[in-house]
């Protein structure tokens, strides 16, 4: 048996450095990969997943970390000890990795083409011609459209989607035996996701190579690996088959990972958490038909807060330097009414015109024509002093906190300065008060007023965003993406704290998101965008459980089930 195993991890430990202080990140960890065989690896940031596969490639940062003990094979070869100059002849050939982010992981100095062609001639003797040949055959293979443009292209001239097929034709240019592919779809649409596995589980049936797995994400992994390791603070606390580990299983964590997103059968009143499940205090009740019947009889029985009426935004492109600009209708007579508390969703893909929408209401980037009232007045054309009001009652939270923050400005003082601005309360004593209990409010304590950005996690950083725009007291919040770069647990304290503020302060929300499921469970009604049109309109369970057009069905089919 010990043959067959193409790569054989053997009580793995790494230790991290800072100020001559030795902290253990890896713990022990064993596994295996078997020829031919896509192992996952899931957990949430912070677990150890992309430590060990970096370990894997050699590519651990020599000054800060180092294994201290245990041993990798490869094909009963052990990597661990291996100098730079025999990992870089490995690298690629043998082991190649995708990467979470291809953005910052192409140059975007570089030609598509031309970054894939390194590859191959780092390890083969090829002409200039054989290059170009192979890498067009890689970017055929990987199902990009139009395989010359792209060739020619830069990575900023191609959709994120795109980029993520290059760096997998780049990853499989040298035919690997093992392919590690760290969060490959993390923040792509639902369908462009869809899409990218289904390349890889066929790429892997094609070519026999191993795959290893890693995501935070459990029903994502169902469709595509034959095993699954669970790691949690830098141990596998369970491994098994895909099957074992969804229907039967054992550790609370793994029982947390899937439980905590949201299901697309029935809303829960609070999704559970990592910390709920760790301490078997679960709660299962559901919002009833009848409980959510009545709140949107309550609901739409109001004056609605926000009306969107015939909305356009219209960019211009330019094809040439003699040529006429193109019009482009990113957003093309959009119309829909807003209600005092309703969560409205809206989603679709990216380039849909979900986004430019959210900006036209905020007049971020103000429409072209159409008319947006709130509270009946139309905002499109407002004077200084009557945006300066409109802005404290419309507000967003962005999906990247960290790039909204100002890296030199504590939390506290972050949050203190649009309230200075609007003159919310009379002194900065009063103003930190308010800072501190709407901290507590979000999950954090009163130490955070102290901190810099940079001194707190992903998904605490999320909490200082959605802090800093709730000190405003706004009624309408845009929430553009806000949770589609969280781990799945994060993401449900983020869902349950939003649900939470809107009960006890009134908000108003337009959630924006390309997450069907996560949608489903915050919205009352659900608007599907599409080429800068409204698709479908409606209750959102109705439109989950019935779809009219074709694209929503599109849409929710793409929503990873789960086993």
């Amino acid at each position: 048996m010990a043959n067959e195993k193409l790569i054989e991890v053997k009580g793995l430990q790494i230790s991290f450095y800072k100020d001559k202080i030795e902290k253990e990140i890896i713990k022990n960890v064993s596994f295996h990969i078997n020829p031919n065989e896509i192992v996952a690896v899931v957990g949430e940031s912070g677990s150890g997943k992309s430590i060990s596969s970096l370990a894997l490639m050699g590519l651990l940062p020599k000054q800060i970390s180092k294994i201290t003990s245990g041993s990798i094979l490869f094909k009963n070869e052990n990597l661990v000890g291996l100098s730079e100059k025999e990992f870089q002849a490995k690298r690629g050939k043998d082991i190649a990795m995708i990467f979470q982010e291809p953005m910052s992981s192409l140059n975007p100095s570089m030609r598509c083409g031309r970054q894939v062609e390194e590859i191959l001639e780092q390890h083969f003797k090829l002409s200039n011609s054989e290059l170009k040949t192979e890498v067009l055959n890689l970017f055929e293979k990987v199902k990009l459209p139009n395989p010359e443009r792209i060739y020619k292209a830069y990575p900023h001239e191609i959709s994120g989607g795109q980029k993520q097929r290059v760096m997998i034709a780049m990853a499989i240019a040298c035919k690997p035996q093992l392919l590690i592919a760290d969060e490959p779809t993390t923040a792509l649409d639902v369908t462009v996701q869809k899409e990218i596995l289904e390349l890889l589980k066929t790429i892997q049936t094609e070519t026999k190579m191993s795959v290893l797995f890693i995501s935070h994400d459990l029903s994502l992994v169902s469709e595509l690996a034959d095993r699954v390791l669970v790691m949690y603070r830098g141990e596998i606390v369970e491994q098994g088959t895909t099957d074992t580990i969804f229907n039967y299983p054992e550790h609370n964590y793994t029982k947390a990972l899937i439980g905590a997103r949201p299901s697309t059968e029935f809303r829960l009143k609070q999704l559970p958490t990592i910390s709920d499940f760790m301490t078997d205090k679960v709660s299962t009740a559901i919002v009833s038909d009848l409980e959510r019947a009545e709140n949107h009889e309550k609901l739409y029985a109001q004056k609605p807060l926000l009306e969107v009426i015939d909305v356009e935004k219209t960019y211009f492109s330019k094809t040439g330097w003699f040529t006429k600009d193109q019009p482009f209708n990113a957003v093309d007579g959009v119309s829909f009414k807003v209600y005092p508390g309703e969560t409205i969703g809206l989603v679709g893909e990216s380039g849909c015109g979900k986004s430019t929408l959210g900006n036209a209401i905020l007049q971020l980037d103000k429409a072209t024509s159409g008319r947006i009232l709130y509270k009946g007045k139309d905002i499109i054309n407002l004077s200084r002093s009557e945006m300066r009001t409109l802005r404290k009652d419309i507000q967003i939270i962005f999906q990247d906190p960290f790039a909204s923050l100002n890296p030199r400005l504590t939390v506290g003082n972050a949050i203190m300065e649009p309230m200075i601005v609007h003159n919310i309360e009379t002194s900065n004593k009063a103003r930190k008060e308010k800072v501190i209990d709407i901290l507590e409010k979000v999950g954090l304590d009163a130490s955070a007023f102290d901190r810099y950005p940079h001194e707190f996690s992903g998904g605490q950083r999320q909490r200082v965003g959605i802090a800093r725009t709730i000190a405003l007291e706004p009624q309408l919040i845009v929430c553009d993406e806000s949770v589609s770069a969280l781990d799945i647990s994060v993401q449900a304290q983020v869902l349950n704290l939003l649900n939470d503020l809107k009960a006890q302060f009134g908000f108003t929300y337009i959630f924006i998101s390309h997450d069907l499921a996560v949608v489903k469970y915050m919205a009352d009604q659900l608007l599907v965008m599409n080429q800068g049109k409204i698709e479908e309109i409606g209750d959102a369970d109705l439109i989950y459980a019935s779809p009219k057009q074709a694209y929503t069905k599109k849409l929710i089919h793409a929503i990873p089930k789960g086993l």
